[in-house]
């Protein structure tokens, strides 16, 4: 028993020594990854190259809801005086028209969430190179980004990462997403 105390006792002290010597102040940041992602012109071409992909589909598929529902009216204004084959031959072609168009309602929410997710992923590691370029730049030790309650102005750098955020947009052709840093070389 005497033994392991004397373990525990020369462990803790090996600890507190390794300590010591570092307390050295650590310069940390906070980063609000959500406003980076709502705020940064990155991610403003990100939105409007999605919107400019998927809107044509979104508005065709209006156009056809729009036309099969009036088709469904019309159905219904019609269907006294239809014959029974007639009228099970159109209530047949406007449930067709309905799955087909939840088809390419499915197809298109498939394809706008996988090029969304794609683009997301991409603009991820942009700003995540833009933080850690800004956090050596400024000799920050530590940057925290999720998982933060509070922190003071003092330590956010989100503005600041924004700034150069938008400087590097600036310097980017226009239409262009900024393209990501390549890795800097240990």
């Amino acid at each position: 028993m005497q033994v392991s105390f004397r373990k525990l006792l020369l462990g803790s002290l090996a600890a507190i020594a390794i300590t010591a010597p570092v307390s050295a102040e650590i310069k940390v940041g906070v980063v609000q990854l959500d406003r980076l992602f709502e705020d940064s012109p990155q991610a403003k071409v990100v939105r409007e190259s999605l919107n400019a992909e998927f809107a044509p589909r979104l508005q065709q598929l209006v156009t056809q809801e729009n036309a099969l529902k009036a088709k469904g009216e019309k159905l219904q204004k019609d269907v006294a005086t239809m014959t029974p084959d007639q009228r099970s031959k159109a209530e047949k072609e406007l449930r067709d028209s309905f799955r087909e168009l939840e088809r390419k309602r499915g197809e298109l929410q498939d394809d706008s969430n996988a090029k969304r997710q794609e683009e997301m992923n991409r603009l991820q590691r942009s700003l995540f190179t833009e933080i850690t370029d800004y956090a050596k730049s400024q000799n920050f030790d530590i940057v925290i980004a999720q998982g933060v309650i509070y922190a003071t102005p003092t330590v956010d750098i989100t503005a600041q990462v924004l700034q150069a955020l938008q400087a590097r947009a600036a310097r980017a052709p226009a239409g262009a997403p900024a393209a990501p840093k390549p890795p800097a070389k240990p």
